[in-house]
């Protein structure tokens, strides 16, 4: 098991099931605790009451721009912490962030855009960019 993030807290929200269970595997084996909720009033539940150090959450939940609403709330909450936004719209409408002006992704106020159908080394690729690695024990 991979532990860099070993103790980091991550928030997932999605109202997939699936996707949510295939996000907690990979995250907790990265090390990472895992909070998770499936819409987004447990996902600003959860903002509130945790100490969180990474976001993953779904573009569209109970409203289409919920993952928005929560990544707003996760900046003002959590602001030096990463947040990737999942989402399935480029394969529903064929609009894709990261065609997004520098303006339109400063107002996302998201680190990450991923497409859903991701595969964990996108997924690691970013935690990569976005989070340090926890110092290991003994480390100075």
């Amino acid at each position: 098991m991979n532990r860099q993030w070993m103790g980091c807290r991550a928030l997932v929200v999605d109202d997939d099931p699936d996707c949510l269970l295939q996000m907690r595997l990979w995250l907790q084996g990265l090390g990472f605790v895992v909070v998770e909720g499936q819409s987004q009033a447990e996902g600003e539940r959860l903002l509130q009451e945790e100490r969180l150090d990474v976001a993953v959450l779904d573009l569209m939940l109970e409203h289409e721009d919920s993952g928005f609403v929560l990544a707003h709330l996760m900046k003002a909450r959590h602001p030096h912490a990463p947040v990737i936004v999942v989402t399935g719209v480029a394969a529903e409408t064929g609009f894709r962030f990261s065609d997004a002006g520098a303006r339109e992704r400063a107002w996302i106020k998201a680190d990450a855009v991923l497409d859903k159908g991701i595969r964990f080394e996108q997924l690691e690729r970013e935690l990569e960019r976005l989070l340090p690695p926890a110092p290991v024990e003994g480390e100075v």
